[in-house]
């Protein structure tokens, strides 16, 4: 039996859990996460500010952690932290504490990248979602699209060019007058949109693409957020936000939507993949998993989608604990001079 605990620290999400794989299997046995709110006041993530709040809750985050697995600190064997990318002073507290809490009980401490954490969350709900696949990972500061043919091996097909998707919906949320962060609220509003009202292109989007093409898997949305800015300007403008903004939600939606779902498909088909996994935060995005299974079906046929609950979507330890555990077994361990870093490549990333 191992006893994983994993800590994650990298951006506004203090968390903990504990994951066993004694049974056969591997099982959550608790999982803690406390968000920040105070960036709301500010409609974004303040790094200073999320530092200092993890420093405030990474004691009993942790605590809590243990406690609901029934477990003491000297009952765990490993400690999986993310160590990369993220906010630097985030993830240096979570770091931090890991190191001590190894160092104090003389246990393994395992490094683990936060996009790999991504990877591996959908698999702690649904079993099947292993390799091999092609990943669709959506969150507020990446956008990756990802062909794994096994865990440790992944060969990347596209990214942003600019901003991420959980960005864009963030942006646009704000633009909206809707609350931080923004993706939910935005998903909620376009529901009562009209979509015939306000078409926005869908960038880096042609028909005439071909895989030979830089952009074939890439994507961008910066240009979508301008089109989105004048579009509320010129509302505002002729008095009519109020009956537009639903109609505008609707409309910038359904161009990132139809934007990844295509990107995905094309990934899918050009590896014949029969598995979809979708991780990071926009991963609850249900009209995003909904249009990539439809578009699916109708042109790869029995291909299964795979999307994390909302829980296991935002960033959490368990995941980290996840692929934490996987490192471990590879035999990879941290140094107690591990570093965090902002930006790294994922491993194994070819």
């Amino acid at each position: 039996m191992t006893r994983i605990l994993g800590i994650e620290t990298s951006c506004d999400e203090t968390s903990a859990a504990i994951l066993d794989d004694g049974t056969g299997e591997i099982v959550t046995r608790s999982l803690v996460i406390l968000s920040q709110d105070v960036h709301r006041v500010f409609g974004g993530v303040v790094p200073e500010l999320a530092s200092r709040a993890h420093l405030t809750a990474i004691v009993p985050v942790v605590r809590r952690a243990l406690e609901e697995a029934s477990m003491t600190p000297r009952d765990v064997d490993v400690v999986a932290v993310t160590t990369e990318p993220g906010l630097v002073g985030a993830l240096l507290v979570g770091l931090s504490y890991a190191k001590g809490f190894a160092l104090a009980l003389d246990v393994p401490l395992v490094g683990v990248h936060h996009m790999e954490g991504h990877l591996f969350a959908t698999s702690l709900d649904a079993p099947d979602a292993v390799p091999p696949f092609t990943a669709l990972l959506v969150s507020g500061g990446h956008t990756l699209l990802l062909d794994v043919p096994a865990w440790g091996e992944y060969h990347v097909l596209g990214a942003t060019r600019d901003d991420a998707a959980g960005e864009a919906f963030d942006k646009v949320a704000k633009l909206l007058g809707l609350p931080y962060p923004g993706g939910r609220h935005v998903e909620a509003l376009a529901r009562e949109g009209n979509p015939a009202r306000f078409r926005f292109a869908r960038p880096m989007l042609r028909r005439n693409d071909t895989p030979a093409d830089a952009s074939y898997f890439d994507v961008s949305f910066s240009g979508l957020k301008t089109a989105v800015l004048h579009a509320v300007r010129d509302s505002e403008r002729a008095g009519t936000i109020d009956q537009d903004r639903a109609d505008i939600a609707r409309g910038f939606q359904d161009a990132l939507v139809e934007t990844l779902t295509e990107k995905t498909v094309r990934a899918a088909r050009a590896h014949d993949r029969q598995r979809v996994v979708l991780g990071g935060g926009v991963a609850c995005n249900r009209t995003l998993v909904n249009a990539i299974r439809e578009r699916l079906a109708q042109d790869a046929g029995d291909v299964a989608v795979f999307a994390p609950s909302p829980r296991l979507a935002t960033d959490n330890a368990s995941m980290i604990a996840r692929a934490g555990l996987f490192r471990y077994y590879l035999g990879e361990r941290a140094e107690l001079d591990q570093g965090a870093l902002a930006t790294a490549p994922l491993p194994g990333q070819v």
